[in-house]
Order: C-alpha cells, then sequence, then structure tokens
C-alpha cells in the first residue's frame, strides 16, 4: 500500500475534482502546473517549462493510481514478486509535491523484496520536473551510471 500525502492530491485535484475527467483530457493551468511539476525551479524556468512541456494529460491513469491501494483488480497493480524484472532505480525529487518522497520511499520498500536489483537515489532541491528543468542532465547521468553497471 503506498501513502497518498496531501501534496499529491492537491497535485492532482483538477484531475480528481471532477469524476468525469476520468474519461478526458486535463489541462493544468500555470498556477497548477507550477505547484505539480516546477515548485523546485524559479518562476522565469516555471514558465519557459509550461510553455514548452504543458499538454492535456489523461487522466485515467491518475484515477487508476489514485485507487490502487483501495482496488485490488487496478490497471495499477504491480508484481513486486517478479523475478524476470530487471534492475530497477527509483529516484525521487526532495521537492516533488506530485510524487513525494514517502510515495517513492514505499516503492521502494514494496521492491526490496524482489531477487532483482532495486535502487533508491534521492536528488535533493528538486521537483517533479526534474528530467526537464535546469538539472537534468545530472538525473540522466545518474541513470545512465546505474544503467551501465548492468549492461
Amino acid at each position: 500500500m503506498l501513502p497518498l500525502p496531501a501534496s499529491s492530491i492537491k497535485s492532482g485535484w483538477p484531475v480528481f475534482n471532477n469524476p468525469a475527467n476520468r474519461q478526458r483530457a486535463v489541462a493544468l493551468s500555470f498556477e497548477q502546473f507550477q505547484y505539480g511539476f516546477a515548485n523546485a525551479v524559479n518562476q522565469h524556468e516555471a514558465q519557459q517549462l509550461y510553455e514548452n512541456f504543458a499538454v492535456p494529460g489523461p487522466s485515467a491513469p491518475l484515477f487508476q493510481a489514485a485507487s490502487a491501494n483501495l482496488n485490488p483488480w487496478s490497471e495499477d497493480q504491480v508484481d513486486t514478486e517478479n523475478p524476470d524484472r530487471g534492475p530497477l532505480l527509483i529516484v525521487s525529487a526532495d521537492e516533488d509535491h506530485t510524487v513525494p518522497v514517502a510515495v517513492s520511499e514505499a516503492a521502494f520498500d514494496q521492491q526490496k523484496g524482489n531477487l532483482g536489483v532495486t535502487e533508491y537515489v534521492e536528488m535533493h532541491d528538486r521537483g517533479h520536473a526534474l528530467t526537464i528543468d535546469h538539472g537534468w542532465r545530472y538525473v540522466a547521468e545518474t541513470a545512465h551510471a546505474f544503467i551501465r553497471r548492468f549492461v
């Protein structure tokens, strides 16, 4: 069971506030995008990220993820004991409102029982946009170093 922190609920509220959104794509306002994705960057970079990357997204996966703790048949279920899965690196950002550290740590704890390699790394002073903001290279280098160890 993964935690569902208040910041995750607030980040997802533009989707969750209307159950009919389950079948829709939802666009975020700049303020919503900034809270959920670009909270760890300055206003100028947040605006650039919004202009370059914000697109309406499907809501169904968010509804599935939010209800996975209550629905044992959710499409979001993961076989944490799958012996055939490859190495897994869980990357967390300590300023992430959408997937806070508590969620990433819980996912890591679930995967620790798997026989496959599971590692966790926390990026400091980073938010949910860590793969597209100014510090993306460090994230890419970290992931690349992990991959190189197993290829």
